[in-house]
């Protein structure tokens, strides 16, 4: 064995001792020894503290244990979500993708736990958090939309339904506006056959739309545009009626005033 690789090995066991000592005083206390009595209760306990000052990785760490080690554990479905949490915590996209994963496997293995509509929650929300712009690939939006569904189909009276509920619409909205951009690229470049149809395509497909005015007002546009001003009407009739503070209703209550024919005066009664 060289000089040198003995001493690259005498640095590492110095790092890992001084590891070790850093956690323990950190800790205050010893880890159990496995086997040892509640020694499963005393990991999750140290695990969950940590997480609540936000040290994700060595809250994982003790998570870990329970659940690699403690395969009996009453604390081992929660440690189980407890490493999918300390993912999420972490924030970036590769630990939302590793969380996403830890949750996928909870509902594998614990599908009639009590928690399992937790993990189902936490499975959608990590989706949702990889969703990209409007203007580039709506891949995540459209797995998010797909657990949104598995959430509503097997956990509708869950507690956690409001928070699925908003990432829904979060997810929706994205989509439909990624769909709006295609549309009004047609609409600039003048090809209304290619608008209408995205425009008419959101309205049906997404009739929650938090922009659904701007989408009434460019379709009534793309009809008029294309010479259909009888179509065109009753859609800017329809913006007008349902969004009256929109800042395209004023557009479209012009747009109908030139396009309603104006009456000419009555002749003069000859005497």
């Amino acid at each position: 064995m060289s000089f040198e690789f003995r001493m690259s090995k005498a640095r590492l066991l110095t790092i890992a001792l001084i590891c070790a000592m850093v956690t323990a005083c950190a800790s205050g206390q010893k880890d159990p020894v496995q086997g040892q009595v509640d020694a499963d209760k005393f990991l999750f306990e140290r695990g969950t503290a940590l997480m609540a000052k936000k040290n994700w990785l060595m809250a994982r760490e003790y998570f870990r244990r329970i659940v690699d080690s403690y395969p009996q554990s009453t604390y081992r479905a929660d440690a189980k979500l407890g490493v999918g949490d300390s993912f999420l915590g972490e924030g970036n996209i590769g630990a939302l993708i590793m969380g996403a994963n830890e949750f996928r496997e909870f509902l594998q293995f614990f599908p009639l736990n009590p928690r399992a509509d937790y993990a189902q929650y936490r499975l959608t929300f990590a989706q949702s958090k990889q969703m990209l712009r409007a203007d580039l690939d709506q891949t995540a939006t459209i797995e998010t939309l797909a657990e949104v569904q598995k959430f509503h189909e097997n956990f509708a009276k869950s507690k956690y339904k409001p928070d699925v509920d908003k990432i829904h619409r979060l997810a929706r909205d994205r989509l439909s506006q990624s769909e709006f951009r295609v549309g009004m690229l047609y609409f600039k470049a003048k090809y209304m056959r290619g608008a209408v149809p995205r425009f008419v395509g959101i309205l049906n497909d997404d009739p929650g739309y938090t922009k659904k005015d701007e989408v009434y007002y460019y379709l009534a546009e793309s009809f008029r545009r294309a010479g259909a001003r009888a179509e065109a009407a009753p859609v800017y009739d329809k913006l007008i009626a349902d969004y009256p503070k929109s800042k395209y209703a004023k557009d479209a209550k012009r747009r109908l005033a030139e396009m309603t024919p104006k009456t000419p005066p009555p002749a003069p009664i000859k005497k």
